[in-house]
């Protein structure tokens, strides 16, 4: 079994992706929450995107439990290239195409598109076995692929339809591919 959390709260007044903005108090506050469920997990280590706002949610998950963590690049959000850790009004004056509605082809400029990042998870796929017994801490875009790969859903920009919220946990079964949310 391998679970996935995704980061707590950061400062939303920066874009995200490869942004290093750190997460807020409330953010914390989700993640101390969260771990409760964490310790009735079967898990041995964690695995963390190498983004601030993930190391920083597995570390204050490892303040209670004493795990093994890894840093791995593979579970880094959708790169928004120009756009990473950028105050979102600076960002959207100087892109404003980039807060309309984008197709899953549009790539940030010097970054990804969602169909890149949905390549980019479908192939971690192929190692997910390394990933047993396991803390995923990670985003809500590498989350949400999951979800559309393993259920075989058409790609699509919604952001909401998996409920992937700051601090969630969702319960990946290998040997099934299913996928749900837990907490």
């Amino acid at each position: 079994m391998i679970y996935l959390m995704r980061h707590g709260l950061d400062d939303e007044s920066y874009v995200g992706g490869y942004s290093d903005v750190g997460l807020v108090d409330d953010g914390i506050k989700q993640v101390e929450l969260s771990v409760e469920t964490i310790k009735n997990l079967n898990i041995n280590r964690i695995f963390c995107s190498d983004v601030l706002r993930a190391r920083q949610t597995a570390l204050i998950i490892n303040k209670y439990l004493n795990y093994d963590i890894q840093i791995d690049s593979n579970l880094r959000e959708l790169d928004k290239g120009l756009l990473n850790g950028m105050n979102k009004e600076q960002a959207k004056s100087l892109y404003p195409k980039y807060f309309q509605k984008l197709s899953i082809y549009d790539a940030y400029p010097n970054g990804e598109c969602m169909l890149d990042l949905y390549n980019r998870i479908k192939k971690l796929l192929y190692d997910i076995d390394k990933y047993d017994n396991s803390l995923l801490v990670t985003h809500r875009g590498v989350i949400n692929m999951l979800y559309f790969i393993l259920k075989d859903i058409e790609l699509s920009m919604d952001k909401e339809r998996f409920d992937v919220t700051h601090a969630s946990i969702h319960e990946l079964d290998i040997k099934t591919k299913m996928i749900r949310r837990i907490y």
